[in-house]
């Protein structure tokens, strides 16, 4: 699967000075993608795989601080048990063959959700990648793996009262999270069109700006990326406020 190439012309109406900080993507539209073109749903997952191989190196091109992935949710199980496998799988062999990748480009990867549940050969590769990168100051990738927002925020208020807090503000609530060292994300993206965020970052994403392409994640790529970015600096962020 060849990459598009990147439309300099719709890069220079990025205003570098204003990038989002903090992007996250809902990846969704692989088996749709894949549906279209007679083939089964693991083939949209792996070349939906390319495309996060993508985006990455041109978010860290651009200059974005973070980027975040919704790749697989707590719903996902649901699944038949050979599109889970198939998922795990992709995200393994991603792991393994970037992380040499990661450490010198001055990536750090961050994996948040419950891993107890996935394979224990999986969690072993996550780990070893995190350690690997930990002291890389430069882009951070942060993987949602059997991640649900609602699961973090209850697992958050849990730790508080075991850990005897008798009084929270939104500071000390965020220390808890699992997103805790990383920006709340500017902008979420979500492909395929569909216009909701599936218990994905509820707390986080409070102020964030949303995005909806009609795209397949197989084919959001860098064009659509810029796209996207630029689109972000069209809006009118107040926070609640209002413009003087």
């Amino acid at each position: 699967m060849l990459f598009r190439k990147n439309d300099k012309n719709l890069e220079s109406k990025i205003d570098f000075d204003r990038l989002p900080q903090h992007i996250a993507f809902i990846m969704d539209g692989n088996g749709r993608w894949a549906k279209k073109r007679g083939r089964l749903r693991t083939f949209g997952h792996k070349v939906g795989a390319e495309s996060m191989d993508a985006i990455v190196r041109h978010a860290r091109d651009l200059g974005i601080k973070v980027v975040s992935f919704f790749a697989f949710s707590t719903e996902n199980w649901n699944r038949p048990k050979e599109e889970v496998g198939e998922i795990f799988s992709i995200a393994r062999k991603l792991i393994v063959e970037k992380k040499e990748s990661f450490l010198k480009s001055n990536m750090r990867v961050i994996v948040i959700g419950d891993r107890k549940r996935l394979p224990e050969d999986l969690q072993k590769e996550i780990e070893d990648c995190e350690r690997v990168t930990k002291d890389n100051d430069g882009l951070i990738v942060n993987v949602a793996l059997n991640y649900g927002g609602r699961a973090e925020i209850i697992g958050a208020i849990n730790r508080i009262i075991k850990d005897g807090v008798k009084e929270v503000n939104e500071e000390i609530f965020k220390s808890y999270l699992q997103t805790s060292n990383i920006p709340d994300p500017d902008l979420v993206i979500r492909t395929s069109g569909e216009q909701r965020l599936s218990n994905f970052m509820m707390y986080q994403c409070a102020y964030s700006e949303l995005y909806f392409p009609k795209v397949h994640w197989p084919d959001f790529r860098e064009k659509q990326l810029d796209e996207a970015i630029i689109e972000f600096q069209k809006r009118d962020r107040r926070f609640g406020a209002i413009k003087k």
